[in-house]
């Protein structure tokens, strides 16, 4: 991070309290790729994993306390001394796990006051660093799930739990390994250190400029190409990586500043790279492990669950690359001149050597399975041999020192909020919400399909907060699937609707690891930046809830009922599209916008089957293609004197 990118409260910091706060940024990336290597195994030494995380963390909120200013309006470049001591309450109570972890872990349930003063004297301390660094919301979110762990009791009905003690909930959150040290702070350390690291090094060695030339010569000519790219670039890796974070964390970097320079804010450019690698997971032929875990539910060979999820995926991102396209317009952005492009065939032949590290990504991970930390860092490394073989993308060791430096200071922002993550967890796991809500589901919701379907959508991305999607799936598809195919729901879309709804957390808040990620590299408002995930990714969230009712876009039925339902699907999806973005040909006023919204959704209905459903799909076809129709004629004179 250049001192021109920082963002206004980040100290500009000399002397001994640089050197700190640098040392602090470094070792995070040093450590990831340490253990990524399993170092600690070639001298046979036993170290847990959380011992490892609460290194990292101390490292995360030492950065975070040293270069961010407590107010925004704080005179001055020096760290005051409550930084430098809330610095050493953090290492203080990170160092207590690393040391005593080997016997700690055998007494997690015994209420000790030390570990309770030291515990949530880092709960404190990370809510304090979250607030400098992202703001009052996430606390805010989280207190309310730790209030609920604590008075759980006093809820109604069946969201009634078991109250525990603050003494409890505090050793729980601090000790637990599936509370603050769990999944959110395991992947952050594991995976996305390696992968910025991967592009702070395509960065230093002009790979990312042959990227973004190679972008440019293919769609800049277009509106919206960059982010078009983008999209395009995030769903082959993410098809092939399986992992959502670690698509951000790859293509990010150099897909978000891309964006920005064609006039997307950055909020949005971090919204369209979480949600396009997201999608990645559903995207055949890999589509990840939950694709092979569906195959053996079902019994089916693994070919005809990528069969039925390629439509679904493709609509995916059609809705993605139109709501692009949709907001250029909206903003005014135009393409660029062909004149100012750079040439495919040079581009390619100065920088075709940049494919060698994707290529060494997609077979350690495909092929060798390597675990990603490790996969990130060998595709960091073979960038870096690539750069140095030419001069003029040969990186010096200043320039290798500011990739790991940079890298550092934005992960230290994403191992907080993943903390933060962590703590919200811990809660719902500690009052039993996440997994109680499953088996009350169908009782809840009766015979009502609708219904029983909305609240597993919103059980699926709970549950996704805490868990990977493959095991979402394999929860829900043995307490809750066979109830929905006892409704007559066909048993392809019921596992299809399971898969897609548990992916969702990664670009739901408050805990969604895609927008966290691209956030963070942006240098964005997480809100923001999640908001319109949620609006980018409205496809997803849509989609699922239309596949019992159109099969066709499961591939199931004859020639004439797979092609309507995609034709219905991609006219429906346009009209959401452009009814949350605003845009059509022109501006739309609030009326079309629900009109259209509405309107779309009943398209994307199957017409085969009842004759309510018929009816749905043709008067929302009708409707689209009206309101279309209209606003093409009436934006008639902006296109000629645009023209002009």
């Amino acid at each position: 991070m250049s001192d021109s990118s920082r963002p206004s409260n980040w100290r500009r910091l000399t002397g001994p309290s640089h050197w700190v706060a640098t040392a602090a940024a470094a070792l995070p990336v040093v450590l990831a790729a340490l253990w990524a290597l399993e170092v600690h195994n070639w001298f046979g030494l036993l170290v847990y994993k959380e011992q490892f995380l609460a290194v990292m963390l101390a490292c995360g909120l030492v950065t975070g306390f040293l270069n961010v200013k407590a107010r925004r309006g704080e005179a001055g470049d020096r760290v005051p001394w409550h930084d430098w001591l809330l610095s050493l309450v953090a290492i203080a109570t990170c160092f207590y796990v690393v040391v005593n972890y080997d016997w700690l872990v055998y007494e997690l349930s015994r209420l000790d006051a030390v570990r309770i003063a030291l515990g949530a004297a880092l709960i404190l301390a990370i809510f304090e660093a979250t607030r400098r660094m992202i703001g009052w919301t996430l606390i805010i979110v989280a207190a309310f799930f730790i209030l609920y762990a604590r008075f759980g009791d006093m809820m109604p009905g069946i969201f009634a739990v078991p109250a525990s003690s603050w003494p409890r909930i505090v050793i729980y959150s601090y000790l637990d390994s599936t509370a603050l040290f769990g999944l959110p702070l395991d992947v952050a350390a594991n995976t996305i250190v390696t992968f910025i690291f991967f592009g702070a090094i395509l960065k230093i060695t002009k790979g990312d400029t042959f990227i973004t030339d190679l972008a440019l010569s293919l769609m800049g000519k277009y509106r919206g190409g960059p982010a078009k790219v983008s999209v395009a670039a995030s769903t082959l890796f993410g098809s092939v990586s399986g992992s959502a974070v670690s698509n951000v964390a790859v293509v990010g970097p150099i897909s978000i500043p891309m964006m920005e320079k064609a006039g997307y804010p950055k909020h949005q450019s971090a919204a369209i790279e979480a949600v396009s690698s997201t999608g990645g997971q559903i995207m055949p032929p890999v589509m990840g492990i939950t694709a092979f875990l569906m195959a053996d539910f079902l019994a089916i060979p693994y070919a005809q669950v990528v069969l039925a999820a390629l439509i679904p995926a493709l609509l995916y991102y059609v809705a993605v690359f139109v709501q692009v396209d949709l907001e250029a317009g909206r903003r005014g952005l135009r393409g660029l001149k062909v004149s100012d492009l750079p040439r495919l065939l040079p581009t390619l032949r100065q920088g075709f050597g940049f494919v060698a590290p994707l290529g060494v990504l997609i077979y350690a991970v495909m092929f060798a399975f390597w675990a990603p930390g490790k996969a990130g860092l060998a595709a960091a490394g073979t960038a870096l041999v690539i750069g140095f073989l030419a001069a003029r993308t040969r990186p010096s060791l200043s320039d290798i020192g500011e990739a790991v430096i940079s890298t550092g200071r934005t992960v230290a922002n994403i191992l907080i909020l993943t903390a933060v993550a962590g703590l919200v967890i811990g809660a719902l796991q500690l009052a039993g919400l996440a997994y109680s809500m499953s088996s009350i589901l169908v009782a809840l919701a009766g015979d009502n399909v609708l219904l029983i379907l909305l609240m597993t959508a919103v059980v699926c991305i709970v549950l996704g907060m805490a868990l990977p999607t493959a095991v979402i799936y394999t929860m829900l598809a043995v307490l809750v699937a066979p109830a929905l195919v006892d409704l007559g729901i066909d048993r392809m879309a019921v596992h299809l609707f399971i898969f897609y709804m548990g992916m969702l957390s990664m670009i739901t808040p408050p805990v969604c690891f895609a927008s966290f990620t691209a956030a963070a590299i942006a240098g964005a408002n997480f809100w923001s930046t999640a908001l319109s995930g949620m609006r980018y990714g409205i496809a997803a969230y849509l989609l699922p809830f239309v596949f019992p009712f159109s099969l066709g876009l499961l591939m199931q039925g004859s020639a004439l009922e797979i092609t309507w339902a995609i034709v219905s699907a991609i006219a429906g999806l346009t009209a959401i599209s452009a009814a949350l973005v605003g845009y059509l040909f022109r501006p739309l006023n609030v009326v079309f916008r629900v009109v259209l919204f509405v309107a779309g959704f009943s398209a994307m209905l199957s017409p085969f089957g009842t004759v309510f459903s018929e009816a749905f799909n043709f008067v929302g076809l009708f409707v689209c293609a009206a309101i279309a129709l209209f606003e093409r004629i009436a934006s008639a004179p902006l296109r000629q004197r645009s023209a002009a």
